[in-house]
């Protein structure tokens, strides 16, 4: 796919706003239904450009300045599910200990699921002990994920700030695209066409670098 081109055509078109726009990358699928083939894809893009909200289900509360916010075992008893729903909206990933994931999972599983945010051990997000430095590295993974929830034929996702370099831009469309494609049934078969735009601006097409648009 031919990013830097679209990047370039993009930023001629564009008009020059007064925030720091970001870059979105839409995939417009075919011969995929989302509603029958359920898809959630991650990855960490090689330049972040935002870092994700953290929060922890821990037994002890530990405090970190990297951590949006700590639930002790508790509090999950004081805390209803209206609250949660609060709480799951400013936060993008939680972890927790194993020991405290039988009681999340009764009793915020539904909140949680439904908004794809229960700690997920497929990205490290259930530690096995209550650790400092383990919460840390975690923490800073999870801080560079992007995770995306398929649930129609059309994926947008963030992958930078105008203000990034195009280099840098195309890096991370690069390995964002790479990693749905790879993601879906049928590759790029399901791809019907790639598009970029800024926030505020209309899509550009990306050809696919074969000189043909999609």
């Amino acid at each position: 796919m031919n990013f830097k081109k679209a990047i370039v055509e993009l930023r001629k078109k564009a008009r020059k706003r007064n925030f720091d726009q970001s870059l979105d990358l839409i995939i417009n699928l075919k011969k995929f239904d989302p509603k029958k083939e359920k898809l959630t894809i991650t990855f960490s893009l090689p330049n972040p450009f935002k870092k994700k909200k953290i929060g922890a289900f821990l037994e002890s509360g530990i405090s970190s300045a990297n951590l949006e916010r700590v639930i002790t075992k508790s509090e999950i008893e004081r805390i209803d599910k209206k609250e949660m729903k609060k709480i799951a909206k400013k936060v993008d990933f939680f972890i927790a200990t194993a020991r405290m994931m039988p009681l999340v999972a009764k009793k915020f599983g539904k909140v949680l699921s439904s908004k794809g945010k229960m700690p997920d051990p497929a990205v490290g997000a259930i530690l096995k002990e209550e650790d400092e430095k383990e919460i840390a590295r975690v923490v800073k993974k999870l801080e560079n994920l992007t995770r995306i929830k398929v649930k129609e034929p059309s994926i947008k996702v963030a992958i930078g700030k105008e203000s990034m370099d195009d280099e840098k831009l195309v890096e991370n469309a690069e390995t964002a695209f790479n990693a749905i494609v790879e993601a879906i049934p049928e590759g790029k078969a399901n791809v019907k066409n790639v598009l970029l735009k800024f926030t505020m601006s209309k899509p550009v097409v990306v050809e696919n670098g074969k000189g043909k648009k999609g």
